[in-house]
């Protein structure tokens, strides 16, 4: 299971980070996700959908599914709602579009699509909205462009690509903007940059690249910006580290690496206080981590083996929800051997995960790889994409994270 094909099946709800361009009550009001989209790389477009807000029905946009490049493999919104960007694997390049506030419909950016390297990764825009990046594991390098405000279209900026070391994954952007960090999964370390915030220009760190475990695949930073993690899957560990403030440098933290599972990410929650991976295999389940709000240091929730046992042969990186009170996976349960939902109520004194009355919730059919679950915004709602051109939604309850299917799903 690779990132990128996760990734590509993952709906991406446009006011995830721009209440007004989703047709919110202001800035304190809650966010109303309106919008999903998700990659079809069989088919080289992109498929539309409005949310219902009271059900979470999904209702194609008129005109879907947009055309993209080949094999599209990941989508992005940008911060502000008006643009998205595509990555598409199999011509390297990146589509570009702007999004209808009122309909959700695509219109494809004057130009695109945009090169990119081999084997692009997913489009990481800063918070500011005014850069974008892409990893290329093909090419060893990542490139970098300013993101035209009013139309949505990218320019490489000055000295793009920039050099990484073998196969880099994802760009991650730390809180400030300040910071990017590439995990080179082909030579077991973290590639840091500083970012020009006037040009979007990445800066090597002078100590760059930093030693990480066997096969990284992903950087996660928790809220505050002063901890990454990195996800050894070749390893099973994770490697952590402090965040130098003015230089960016990384420190690896007394005690790194911890002990972890096979999952291609870690996952921190939104308060910062737990951190979560999965792992396959002979002992599948999840590790489950307090995080020290001084040291970044991580501490078993129960020493040794996973947490939970998943009963499940494969699966896609945890996700929490946006309250921090619920966690999800898909995998791949070992005596059905179809793909299910695996739903958890997360304990907010330890961060301990207990099984949801009613979980797992099976998908239909046969798998032929693991898909992904998102949660929109407001935590209402969740939805699952599957390989068979088949998307899932439900409802979560509030009260008890349990997920009902909506109707037509």
């Amino acid at each position: 299971m690779d990132l990128l094909k996760i990734a590509s099946t993952a709906f991406v709800g446009v006011c995830l980070l721009a209440v007004t361009a989703c047709g919110g009550g202001g800035a304190n009001a809650p966010p109303t996700p309106e919008f999903a989209y998700v990659t079809n790389s069989g088919s080289n477009n992109v498929s539309a959908y409005t949310i219902d807000a009271s059900t979470g029905a999904l209702a194609a946009v008129a005109g879907s599914p947009f055309a993209a490049g080949t094999q599209p493999s990941s989508i992005t919104v940008d911060p502000t709602g008006k643009f998205a960007y595509v990555t598409n694997s199999g011509s390297n390049n990146v589509s570009a579009y702007t999004i209808d506030a009122s309909t959700g419909a695509l219109a494809a950016v004057a130009n695109s699509p945009f090169p990119a390297g081999m084997q692009p990764s997913p489009v990481t825009v800063d918070p500011t909205g005014k850069f974008a990046y892409v990893a290329n594991a093909g090419s060893n390098n990542v490139s970098a462009y300013a993101i035209d405000a009013s139309t949505g279209a990218l320019a490489a900026v000055a000295g793009s690509p920039f050099a990484a070391r073998m196969q880099p994954s994802p760009i991650t952007v730390d809180p400030t903007g300040k910071f990017a960090y590439v995990a080179n999964v082909g030579s077991n370390n973290v590639s840091a940059y500083a970012i020009d915030a006037s040009t979007g220009v990445l800066a090597a760190d002078a100590g760059s690249p930093f030693a990480a475990g066997t096969l990284p695949t992903s950087v996660a930073i928790d809220p505050s910006g002063k901890f990454a993690y990195a996800a050894n899957s070749g390893s099973y560990n994770i490697s952590a580290y402090t965040i130098d403030a003015r230089t960016g440098t990384l420190t690896p933290m007394a005690g790194s690496p911890y002990a972890g599972g096979t999952s291609s990410s870690v996952t921190v929650d939104p308060t910062g206080k737990f951190a979560y991976m999965a792992t396959s295999g002979r002992s599948p389940g999840a590790f489950a981590y307090t995080i020290d709000a001084g040291t970044g240091a991580f501490t078993a929730v129960v020493a040794g083996s996973p947490i939970v046992e998943l009963t499940a042969i494969e699966f896609s990186p945890i996700t929490v929800d946006p309250t921090g009170k619920y966690a999800y996976v898909v995998g791949v349960a070992v005596v059905t051997q179809t793909e299910a939902v695996f739903a958890y109520a997360i304990d907010s004194s330890t961060g301990a995960l207990y099984s949801v009355a009613g979980s797992p919730y099976f998908l239909p059919g046969d798998y032929s790889y693991v898909g992904s679950i998102t949660i929109d915004p407001t935590g209402k709602f969740a939805y699952v994409a599957d390989d068979f051109g088949l998307a899932y939604a439900y409802t979560i309850d509030a009260s008890t994270g349990a997920l009902t299917a909506v109707t037509g799903s």
